[in-house]
């Protein structure tokens, strides 16, 4: 790519750090493995795990325990002991303190342990070692993994526990003291920090990213909200597929910019950003993999200071922060299977998904001004998911507006109120369900609106944020590359308007079946995007559950019954069914192979759970759904 006249670009030093070492080394166990114990007494341990890792082996039993990996759920009965339910496993020799929950699952770990053979472990890195050595032979590596993302997560969590007080006041100095006072889209990265200290709904683990260490995240984490400077590539024009038809920003560098005047002269170059986390061996090997090495010149000197995003590979322009550049980099995240490169077809659905979108936007004008989506139009890539750059540019009016990823709702602010509370404050009275109504009311009229269309997206709470100003309740929506669509219901609703599949790269998007949009519906929309919200203000005191919950099953029945004749599969799928979709990430994602799982997408292989959204009086019942469809795996956590 290349550019116009160059402004003045804003320069601001890497974040000084100590030589960097592995945030944790690998094998080196993060708490004290749990001894003997007579039945009914905790093991004593010469150390006890901290509050961090009692919280972590608490989410990752859970989450375990939901996906019911090693039969835990289907092989499992419930007991009541003197201090509470225990589920038994009893061909395993294998007992878990457990409480009702709810949401994703009927139980959830009720205490951070897990009793063996008569003895009780604590901790996640025992827990996890525990649990391998009932797993198959050839699922080991997958375990080993497991308990690496284990102390990888620790060790951040750690790390934040230590951090969040100092990252908190700067914030507060840079931007006030009240995140509803953050408005415009500098500011707005404020709230992707706070966002980054909390967990993910469903994936234990998410908070560690493989194989960075310490001073790493320190600068380019955006948890710690720290500006840094990119590298550059210039490589021949010829080599770079482009799309786009905007020109590029002012500040896009030419090659003689970055000092490469001299190794490449003419016009027949371009260049593309590179994150500094990509330089070195990684580059490396894409430039040799792609015949560029030798041809492709990274410049010496970094260019064009940037701010990390609640996604850690996309960054904000610090002087343009309406743009903001999607980077590939050589880590994984939500899973050892989920590496956070680029695959340059996910470009191209993420164009052509865009286009859906707006024309949907089109046919339904009653959303004009109130759904908004980034442009996604312009990107490169040389041929390999790490030399690939996409260039988000957000809506022009949101200077003086809130802009707040559905993450950080509950995130803790400076002072330590939630996000939410703030929000609710500046714009609904006080009144905290008043706000978590009016982002149902419109969401969910939005999202099951796209379903009659024949369209369900993968819009989850990092993707949708609110935007909050005078003029109301905005949604904002960004990176539409793995929707479903019901081809021919598509076709039909959107007419001439409607993309044709060529303009997609993946084949799986598109069926004629409404299993995968009602899939899609329930895991993101249902669970990320709302069901978390209806739990987390409850359990953090703002609501009480049966309220949040109502409120919730009361707009999405409302919702669904404005479709008409077409939303009855919906209705089917959320409103009466027995049970919900939900996601097994830990199983696709890092436990088991592709060919184990059976998984064809990783972000959408399922297990189920509870539906929240009937009413069912009465204690949740332990159960045994393994012929339910939504179980995709046997009792021994292999594919069927």
């Amino acid at each position: 790519m290349t550019a116009g006249d160059r402004t003045t670009a804003a320069t601001a030093a890497r974040p000084a750090g100590p030589a960097e070492q592995p945030l944790i080394t690998t094998g080196q166990t993060a708490t004290t493995t749990g001894q003997a114990a007579t039945p009914g007494q905790t093991a004593t341990t010469a150390a006890r795990p901290s509050a961090a890792a009692d919280q972590l082996t608490l989410r990752v039993l859970s989450a375990l325990l939901r996906e019911d990996v090693l039969g835990l759920r289907t092989r499992g009965t419930v007991e009541d002991r003197a201090d509470g339910r225990w589920l038994t496993v009893p061909e395993l020799r294998l007992a878990l303190p457990v409480r009702p929950e709810g949401f994703q699952s009927e139980y959830a770990a009720r205490l951070p342990l897990l009793e063996l053979a008569g003895r009780r472990l604590t901790g996640p890195d025992t827990v996890v070692a525990a649990l391998a050595e009932s797993a198959e032979p050839e699922d080991r590596p997958g375990w080993a993994a497991f308990a690496e993302e284990c102390r990888q997560t620790l060790a951040t969590m750690e790390l934040h526990e230590r951090v969040r007080p100092e990252v908190h006041e700067r914030l507060a100095d840079l931007y006030g003291a009240d995140p509803a006072d953050w408005t415009g889209l500098a500011a707005a990265l404020g709230h992707d920090a706070l966002a980054a200290y909390l967990d993910h709904p469903v994936y234990p683990t998410a908070r560690g990213r493989a194989g960075l260490t310490e001073p790493q995240l320190r600068s380019y984490a955006p948890e710690f909200h720290s500006p840094f400077e990119l590298r550059w590539l210039a490589v021949p024009a010829g080599a770079l597929t482009v799309h786009g038809d905007r020109p590029l920003p002012s500040w896009w560098p030419t090659p003689a910019w970055l000092g490469l005047a001299d190794q490449c002269p003419g016009e027949g170059w371009a260049t593309l950003p590179v994150h500094p986390l990509t330089v070195g061996a990684p580059l490396d090997e894409a430039l040799a993999a792609t015949g560029l090495a030798g041809r492709a010149v990274l410049a010496e000197r970094p260019y064009l200071t940037v701010v990390p995003t609640l996604s850690m590979r996309t960054v904000a322009v610090a002087d343009d922060p309406a743009c903001h550049l999607k980077l590939p980099l050589a880590t994984a995240t939500l899973g050892r299977l989920n590496r956070r490169t680029i695959k340059p077809g996910t470009l191209l659905d993420g164009a052509a998904g865009q286009r859906l979108i707006e024309a949907v936007l089109a046919r339904e004008t009653r959303f004009a001004g109130r759904v908004l989506h980034a442009d996604e139009q312009s990107w490169a890539h040389a041929g390999h998911e790490l030399l690939a750059v996409l260039l988000r540019r957000y809506p022009a009016g949101l200077e003086q507006a809130s802009t707040v990823p559905l993450a950080a709702l509950l995130a803790p602010a400076p002072g330590g109120r939630l996000v939410v509370d703030h929000l609710a404050d500046r714009y609904y009275g006080g009144d905290v369900l008043a706000c978590y109504d009016a982002l149902l009311e419109l969401l969910l009229d939005w999202q099951t609106t796209l379903f009659g269309h024949g369209v369900a997206l993968e819009s989850h709470q990092q993707n949708t944020s609110l935007v909050l100003d005078r003029d109301g309740l905005r949604l904002l929506y960004k990176d539409d590359d793995g929707p479903r669509v019901h081809t021919a219901r598509m076709t039909a609703s959107l007419g001439e308007l409607a993309p044709a599949r060529e303009e997609f790269d993946d084949a799986r998007i598109f069926g004629e079946d409404d299993r995968p949009l009602t899939d899609l519906f329930a895991t993101i929309t249902g669970h990320l995007c709302t069901g978390a919200l209806a739990f987390g203000l409850a359990d953090h005191g703002r609501a009480e559950r049966a309220d949040t919950l109502a409120l919730l099953r009361k707009r999405t029945a409302e919702a669904v019954e404005r479709l008409g004749p077409v939303g009855e599969p919906l209705r089917a799928a959320l409103l009466d069914a027995e049970r919900l979709p939900v996601k097994a990430m830990v199983t696709a994602g890092t436990l088991l192979s592709k060919q184990r799982s059976g998984a064809a997408d990783i972000n959408k292989h399922y297990t189920s759970g509870p539906n929240y959204l009937r009413e069912q009086p009465g204690e949740p019942a332990f159960d045994h759904p393994s012929d339910h469809p939504h179980d995709q795996r046997r009792t021994d956590g292999t594919a069927r």
